[in-house]
């Protein structure tokens, strides 16, 4: 996708919010154990955990990424977060980064605002919130723990000239009615600018686009196996406008977390296959107008079901920093085994792996001998 492609890589390719970003700059600057944790507060897709993302980097800090799911409850936050602030010497030099913390609230939370805003008033690592929205009385909590820096939409001026760089270098054109209409719709966003601007240079441009409005993944997998028919179910996966190797990743690992009888477990993963063999060709070929039959075979998982709901299969995080580094025989067994799913060591590493360790476990997954070996040696080290 573009929007990864020419993704920022250092904070000055950044574009808009100078004064926010400065602002964030001279807080790590001087960040020491006690200060105040930041809240970046402003409307999807204008940079905010981009800039999370190099401001660490810059600073050389080991950024943990989480979203709202990761801490809506006490028990959650503890799992994840609390080995992180009582090793600091184990994993190096942790920075906590929390996106959407606005979405915590609702149905789904059982404690972790409370859990987390113990956490926020005696930092002992950098912490980063993002959210679309403060107003709303249930962030009251929060920001009375934060310094709050607020980020605005990018003026179409200077959306213009960083879109008419990327076509430049796509060798790409846009007729100016196009560019007019891409840079008006985005509203700001320059994710949603981007990806539009590619789905009309590859030809990907649904008739009723006009309809869809960007929803978050949580909400778009539960919304999808609830629709109540296909047209609905259609309508929902165009609205999940994320990376397609996330949108794959994602139902993968709902589907996986859910509890299905067999049959229908083997029906839903010939789809998933199917679309991780469309984006595979994709990225081999780079031919990126085979992207608009993704979501004509992902709309194969459409069934009416309640038993699947949005999961991110995932392991505190100092277990998946373990799976992620450490040893030989993983890092090894992860080049091996990536070859052959036709992903990166990174992906199969931080994705596939820890679900073979979790078949594995439970004993349903068997292995000829040399794998096995290999594996369950491994598993004894990390267990």
């Amino acid at each position: 996708m573009w929007s990864e492609k020419y993704r920022p890589q250092i904070i000055s390719d950044m574009i808009g919010n100078e004064e926010s970003r400065v602002a964030i700059m001279e807080w790590f600057a001087k960040w020491k154990k006690g200060t105040k944790p930041l809240l970046l507060v402003g409307p999807p897709g204008i940079g905010k955990t981009t800039m999370a993302y190099l401001v660490a980097k810059k600073f050389g800090y080991d950024m943990i990424g989480l979203n709202a799911s990761d801490v809506r409850s006490k028990a959650r936050i503890n799992e994840i977060l609390t080995p992180v602030l009582g090793n600091v010497s184990v994993l190096g030099i942790p920075m906590i980064f929390v996106d959407e913390v606005d979405g915590i609230h609702g149905r789904g939370d059982y404690g972790g605002v409370a859990a987390l805003v113990d956490i926020l008033k005696e930092p002992t690592v950098p912490i980063i919130l993002a959210a679309n929205d403060d107003t709303s009385e249930k962030m009251k909590s929060i920001k009375k723990t934060v310094k709050i820096i607020s980020f605005k939409r990018i003026p179409p001026r200077l959306l213009r000239i960083h879109l008419e760089n990327i076509l430049k270098k796509e060798n790409a054109k846009l007729s100016p009615g196009s560019l007019i209409k891409v840079i008006d719709k985005s509203r700001g966003d320059i994710r949603s600018m981007i990806n539009l601007a590619q789905s009309l240079v590859t030809g990907f441009n649904p008739q009723t686009e006009t309809s869809f409005e960007s929803i978050n993944i949580e909400d778009g997998i539960n919304a999808f196996f609830k629709a109540n028919s296909i047209e609905e179910a259609r309508s929902v996966l165009y609205s999940i406008q994320i990376d397609p190797r996330q949108k794959i990743n994602t139902f993968y690992s709902s589907i996986i977390t859910s509890n299905l009888d067999n049959p229908t477990l083997a029906k839903y993963l010939e789809v998933i296959s199917n679309a991780d063999i469309l984006y595979g060709k994709i990225m081999k070929t780079q031919n990126w107008r085979l992207l608009r039959y993704l979501n004509d075979v992902l709309i194969k998982l459409y069934e009416n079901d309640d038993r699947i709901r949005y999961a991110q299969y995932n392991l505190s995080w100092p277990l998946l920093n373990r799976i992620r580094w450490d040893g030989a025989k993983i890092k090894l067994l992860s080049s091996i085994m990536a070859k052959k799913l036709h992903t990166s060591s990174s992906t199969f590493a931080t994705f596939y792996f820890p679900f073979i360790l979790f078949c594995i476990k439970n004993q349903t997954l068997e292995l000829d001998e040399t794998f096995d070996t290999v594996v369950e040696k491994e598993l004894e080290l990390i267990s």
